[in-house]
Parts: structure tokens; C-alpha cells; sequence
């Protein structure tokens, strides 16, 4: 397994401490557990608020460039440049400067609503924006064998926050091997999966040479981030919906539900998984 990251230890800042009970049939238990923290998160475009959306506060830069990329605002060739994180009474802000025309068309779509931990599109006006169905991905990337189940092995080490509160996902990135590079944790699925991505961009890796595991459902908001900057495979510990399959399929992308070790469900795309060659490619 590779070297987990330095920024494990934000975990840590993560966890707020609190008097509970434990209940058992005839016994009452005070004990000390551990919560997750979950915060509102402003994102202020060339001064400009867009959205605010509730994460666990750790790895928020990480956060903030990988949502500019998933949620289409700007292109993976050219991320927000991050100008200050600032903590307040109310919640955390990030301002990011981006393109003066990217500026622009993002002010004329900006959210009505405030954002959600737990979903990934709410307060998005049009619905031409909310489900963007991503172009085919053109890496031909086959897993190695035993590849999923590495990762899967190796990825509880990697969650210092969900081990403390059993209450965050968690998004993973392995190359083809199976071995994990990167993994980031947040209380709602698309934020880990946001972080994940930014801290990818952020140390020049080409998310299109590995794949992604996520403790959560494949929603097709799932699909549609992974697919948006290449990653030709998701894997997933829960299933996926429709939309999600759908979506996989007209992406050329791998899509696994259920995963869990020596046992996985392929929905789309198992030449990656097999070694057989890829099949054309249909828009569904």
C-alpha cells in the first residue's frame, strides 16, 4: 500500500467529542463517542457566491477545485485559482478566481437554493445543468487482475475520520493495480468524491490512469463527476440507479455496484475488468 497522505491527520480536526448513553436491554451505558463535523461551505466565484454546500471541513481546497471541474464551471485544463479560506462565525468561505468568461456564464446560472451534504444537484435551477451527460471517455485502461480487491482490502486504512465516527464516505483513487494513491472523506458522497478529484489535479496525477472506489451508491450524479475528468472505472460498495447505468453506458465507462471482496457486480462496460476488447460505443 502506498504512503498515506500527511492530510490524514485533518481528521482528527474533524471529530467533536460527546457524552452519550449506550442502551442494552438492562443496562445503561455514559460513554464518550465521537461525531463528525458538518459545516456550511460558501464558494464565492470572482466575489461572487454560487453555492453553499454542507461538508466535513478538511481538505476544503481539495473540495473547492475538484467541484469547479465536476460541476462543469470550469475545465480540468485550467482549475480555479484559490485565493483565501476563511473561517466564520456562520460557516467556512472560499473564494476562487476563475476565468473573467467562465465568470460570466456562471453568474447567469448561478444556485437558487443553498446545497444539501447529501445531494448533489439541489438548488440547481435548469435541468439541462443538472443532469449533464458527460462525452464517451477514450482511454482503453484495463484493470489488472485482483485489482479491486487490493483496493478494497487496503481501503479502511485509509479512513481516519469514518473510523472514529462510522459516519462519512469515502472516495478512493488506485491505479491500475489496485494500489491507493489517494482517498478523501466527507459526511455527503459527492464532497469526498469532489475532494478526491481536486486533490488529484492538485498533485498533477492523470485521474484517467486509475479508478475510483466510493463507500456509497452510484447516484448518476457519481457517474457524471468520475466521468467528467476521464476516470474510465467506479466502483462502488452499494448499487447504482438507473440513470447511473444509463449514463456508464453511454460514457464508455466501468461501472461496478456491490463491491465487496472475491464478489462484485459489473453493470456496464466489463471488458476492463476481463481483458476482452472494448465494444462500440452508443449514447443511450
Amino acid at each position: 500500500m502506498a504512503a498515506m497522505p500527511e492530510d490524514v491527520r485533518d481528521a482528527a480536526a474533524c471529530r467533536v467529542q460527546r457524552q452519550v448513553s449506550v442502551r442494552t436491554p438492562g443496562v445503561c451505558e455514559e460513554v464518550v463517542d465521537e461525531v463528525a463535523q458538518e459545516v456550511p461551505v460558501a464558494l464565492l466565484y470572482n466575489g461572487v457566491s454560487h453555492a453553499v454546500m454542507l461538508a466535513t471541513p478538511a481538505d476544503l481546497e481539495d473540495f473547492a477545485r475538484g467541484f469547479s471541474v465536476t460541476e462543469g464551471i470550469v475545465p480540468m485544463s485550467d482549475p480555479p485559482r484559490i485565493v483565501a479560506v476563511r473561517t466564520l462565525l456562520t460557516g467556512i468561505e472560499i473564494d476562487l478566481t476563475i476565468a473573467s468568461a467562465a465568470a460570466a456564464a456562471l453568474h447567469g446560472q448561478a444556485r437558487g437554493i443553498p446545497g444539501r451534504s447529501g445531494c448533489g444537484v439541489c438548488g440547481t435551477r435548469e435541468l439541462e445543468r443538472a443532469v449533464r451527460w458527460p462525452p464517451a471517455i477514450e482511454t482503453d485502461l484495463a484493470l489488472a487482475p485482483g485489482a479491486l480487491d487490493r483496493a478494497l482490502a487496503a481501503m479502511p486504512a485509509w479512513q481516519a475520520l469514518n473510523d472514529g465516527t462510522g459516519t462519512v464516505h469515502a472516495a478512493a483513487w488506485a491505479d491500475r493495480n489496485g494500489v491507493i494513491h489517494a482517498l478523501r472523506e466527507d459526511i455527503g458522497r459527492h464532497n469526498a468524491l469532489d475532494k478526491l478529484i481536486g486533490a488529484l489535479l492538485a498533485a498533477g496525477r492523470r485521474p484517467q490512469d486509475g479508478f475510483v472506489l466510493v463507500t456509497s451508491r452510484a447516484s448518476y450524479e457519481m457517474v457524471q463527476k468520475t466521468a467528467s475528468v476521464g476516470i474510465p472505472c467506479l466502483v462502488a460498495m452499494s448499487g447504482p440507479t438507473e440513470l447511473a447505468v444509463r449514463m456508464a453506458e453511454s460514457a464508455n465507462m466501468t461501472l461496478v455496484g456491490f463491491a465487496a471482496r472475491e464478489r462484485h457486480v459489473v453493470y456496464t462496460h466489463g471488458w476492463r475488468l476481463d481483458g476482452a476488447a472494448p465494444r462500440s460505443i452508443t449514447r443511450a
